[in-house]
């Protein structure tokens, strides 16, 4: 009877303990990520972006089906990084719709995706030795107060493979959602001025990269025009912009000009430079001979950037390291465009220790002129290099699309790795500081610094080429930043762009996600189909044999025990 007493104590314990583990369980939930490179945790500046939801932000993703199992793995990966925002804020959720599960509505269903910029993507299908190809949707749409962004799955890599493009997206997944949230929460603050009045480069040719900031920060025109009649007022009205953006200049600035930006970034202005020592571009070949002389382009800008600490040097970077030109080769209707080895579109290569850098693309040049960087009180970080196979060709100097006929001798290239962008941090030193001013800094209305020749902290950024930021255009519409229309290629250069904009404001936060390394392990699908009987057999008929055998050894020594 104790004894009884004694098992039913014991029993009405653990069944309490359970009930007490229950409840605690269902309030508490807590996951742990034990993977090597914490592909599972997200980073406190994503995190930032979903803190402050207070009403529902509603995810549609379209990845779904019956895919690869590369993009199988895509999908599982959205998933489980969507499952970490909705812990962090309820108020995320997400659903998975396939649009190409009907057959009836499969074709107007993407045709309406489409529409609204979701293309489709054409993957290939290997199986028993036979290729078929199938269209998935990588793409998500997040609403929120009536606020709709596309979210982009798959960051397309021309020339990658499935795994490589797979193993490069799933990296991504974590700045693309962080991003677009951003966009949905957070409202624009920071001002950017796009500077004119110096023959920067149209409107049309830098119209995608500006619409792209245009989604996170202010922009606006800004011509220096007025200087000359009011520098005061100029000044006073810059000073109100967070950022300048001078994009190719080719039309000298005068003093009072370069006094004005001086000063901008004497207040703690930031400045994007893209602009270069020499005249040339591709569309000065397109003549008959097909020759064209590059000379020096004078800015009035070499003591401007000379006391910041670069120097841009009136040469041309010459690189084997380089996109090609796209020609017509042959004669008459039997001409056909060829891509051919270009050296002076120079891919330059990035620094890989540096967020702005980090994990892009190379970044396409054309006819970059070279920086050197100086010795004073400011920090300098090289972000852009050209190449091992390198050398510098001065101007004046005829440039000839022959140059694609002949065979390039490396023994010449022995000037490598040539500096195409840098970035500048730190306190500057004023270019008019112990010289005349030209013009009065007392007549500046609302402003009681005066003049000053010592700035506060600020960032500057000088890109040797302003062909960086040039999109196509193409019948008289910009095409994407970066995407070469004829060859179909895809370099860096509004990823580049959008980094160093964004670390100039310092809005870097997001992009140290991209920092973040993800590293996959698939599955080698020419090793599955070569050994694919082996494996089946290994996995399906060793177990089997093993079974047997072990029936036959069991009921050997069952016989012989009982035979005894």
């Amino acid at each position: 009877m104790l004894k009884t007493r004694k098992n039913i104590i014991t029993v009405s314990i653990g069944i309490l303990i359970l009930i007490i583990i229950n409840v605690v369980s269902s309030k508490i939930y807590k996951r742990f990520d034990l993977t090597l490179d914490q592909r599972y945790t997200l980073s406190r500046e994503a995190l930032q972006t979903v803190e402050n939801i207070n009403s529902p932000l509603i995810i549609d993703v379209f990845l779904e089906g019956d895919f690869p199992s590369e993009f199988r793995r895509l999908r599982n990966e959205t998933q489980q990084l969507l499952e970490e925002f909705s812990l962090e804020n309820a108020q995320v959720r997400f659903d998975f719709i396939n649009p190409l599960a009907d057959e009836k509505t499969r074709d107007q269903n993407v045709q309406q995706l489409a529409q609204r910029g979701l293309q489709p993507f054409q993957i290939n299908i290997k199986e028993n030795g036979k290729t078929s190809q199938e269209l998935i949707i990588p793409w998500a749409l997040a609403s929120y107060n009536e606020k709709t962004v596309i979210i982009p799955l798959i960051k397309n890599k021309i020339g990658a493979n499935d795994q490589e493009l797979v193993n490069g997206s799933i990296q991504n997944l974590e700045y693309a959602f962080a991003e677009a949230f951003k966009k949905l929460v957070s409202p624009k603050q920071k001002k950017i001025a796009v500077l004119r009045g110096n023959a920067q480069l149209a409107d049309i040719y830098v119209a995608d990269f500006l619409k792209t900031l245009g989604e996170h920060y202010f922009l606006a025109p800004f011509t220096l025009d007025s200087v000359a009649k009011n520098p005061q007022k100029t000044l006073s009205e810059i000073s109100n912009y967070d950022l300048i953006i001078s994009a190719k200049p080719s039309v000298p600035f005068s003093e009072e000009e370069k006094y004005v930006l001086d000063q901008f970034t004497m207040r703690g202005g930031k400045s994007l430079w893209l602009t270069e020592s020499i005249v040339m571009d591709r569309d000065s070949l397109l003549n008959e001979s097909g020759k064209a002389v590059a000379i020096m382009k004078d800015l009035n800008l070499t003591d401007f950037f000379f006391k910041y600490g670069v120097r841009i040097n009136p040469v041309i970077v010459n690189d084997l390291y380089s996109a090609p030109i796209t020609l017509a080769v042959g004669e008459g209707s039997n001409s056909q465009f060829q891509p051919l080895q270009w050296p002076y579109s120079p891919l330059a290569a990035s620094n890989p220790n540096h967020p702005i850098t980090t994990n892009l693309d190379p970044v396409k040049f054309d006819f970059a002129s070279q920086i050197d960087t100086l010795k004073n009180g400011i920090t300098k970080t090289i972000l852009l290099r050209s190449s091992q196979l390198t050398k510098l060709e001065g101007v004046p100097r005829e440039i000839s699309l022959e140059v694609v006929t002949q065979e390039p001798n490396p023994e010449g290239y022995k000037e490598p790795n040539q500096t195409l962008a840098v970035l500048l941090e730190g306190t500057f030193s004023s270019v008019y500081e112990n010289r005349v001013k030209p013009f009065n800094m007392s007549d500046l209305q609302n402003d009681q610094m005066g003049d000053k020749t010592i700035s506060v902290p600020t960032k500057m950024i000088v890109i040797a080429d302003g062909d960086v930021i040039k999109n196509e255009v193409i019948r008289n519409k910009p095409q994407e930043l970066g995407f070469e229309f004829l060859t179909k290629r895809k370099f860096g250069n509004k990823e580049f762009l959008e980094n160093a904009v964004n670390y100039l404001l310092n809005d870097d936060g997001l992009i140290n996600i991209r920092t973040k390394e993800v590293k996959l392990a698939f599955l080698d699908s020419e090793k599955i189909e070569d050994e694919k009987l082996k494996w089946q057999l290994v996995n399906i008929g060793l177990p089997l044999l093993i079974l047997a055998l072990f029936g036959i050894v069991f009921n050997y020594f069952r016989r012989k025990r009982n035979t005894k």
